[in-house]
């Protein structure tokens, strides 16, 4: 099961976490977070620092941003993947895999979020199968896009009956491995971690992360 642990802002944090051994790093591009990345000193060392990512997939996390910034992004933080986290259309998606198919910037998979209520109707996730190789399923009804440290009801995962694989995200504690390990879903690719995982927005505490895992992966 991968791991991606969302929301990394510092360098000297972001070094001990990759030391953990995780799949995906996420950074944030929003500016209404408090763990927002897009800093230009921070974009210098993302791309100084390719080395440190050779076995770490980068994510750059989008909220309803425009395509010009998503492909400027991409090329200046050396990301490998999108998540596109707000209103996205399929049609939105749709276009910018087009502009990657026909440019010579540097590409990036996309990702889409999907907010989850009690009435989420996991059938509008099929037109965005044919543009997003990722979906991330995360706590709905917030205004904070992510972050927010509360669960959804994971039993309402049995709706889901698309192809496209899935991480898990929303509230995730420490506690919750051998729980995670429970869930049988066949398109379950990993766990998307944040805020239960944190000393300060955008900090991580290394310990926490490595028992998680420990417990997701026993």
């Amino acid at each position: 099961m991968k791991t991606k642990v969302c929301g990394l802002r510092q360098p000297e944090n972001i070094i001990k976490v990759l030391n953990v051994g995780i799949d995906y790093a996420g950074f944030i591009f929003f500016e209404g977070s408090s763990r927002y990345a897009g800093q230009p000193a921070f974009a210098k060392w993302m791309a100084d620092n390719d080395p440190l990512f050779a076995n770490t997939k980068r994510v750059g996390v989008f909220v309803n941003s425009g395509l010009d910034i998503i492909l400027n992004t991409v090329h200046d933080y050396h990301l490998d993947y999108v998540q596109l986290h707000g209103n996205e259309s399929a049609g939105y998606c749709r276009e910018l895999k087009l502009l990657w198919s026909v440019s010579t910037l540097r590409k990036a998979i996309i990702c889409k979020a999907f907010s989850i209520t009690p009435d989420f109707d996991f059938s509008v996730t099929d037109e965005y199968a044919d543009s997003c190789e990722l979906f991330v399923f995360d706590t709905g009804g917030q205004k904070d896009h992510g972050g927010t440290g509360l669960k959804w009801d994971w039993d309402k995962l049995s709706e889901y009956k698309g192809n496209t694989p899935f991480l898990l995200s929303g509230g995730i504690t420490p506690h919750d491995g051998r729980r995670i390990q429970l869930l049988d879903h066949p398109q379950l690719a990993g766990v998307d971690l944040n805020s239960k995982f944190e000393s300060e927005p955008g900090i991580k505490e290394v310990d926490k992360l490595s028992h998680f895992l420990e417990d997701l992966k026993a």
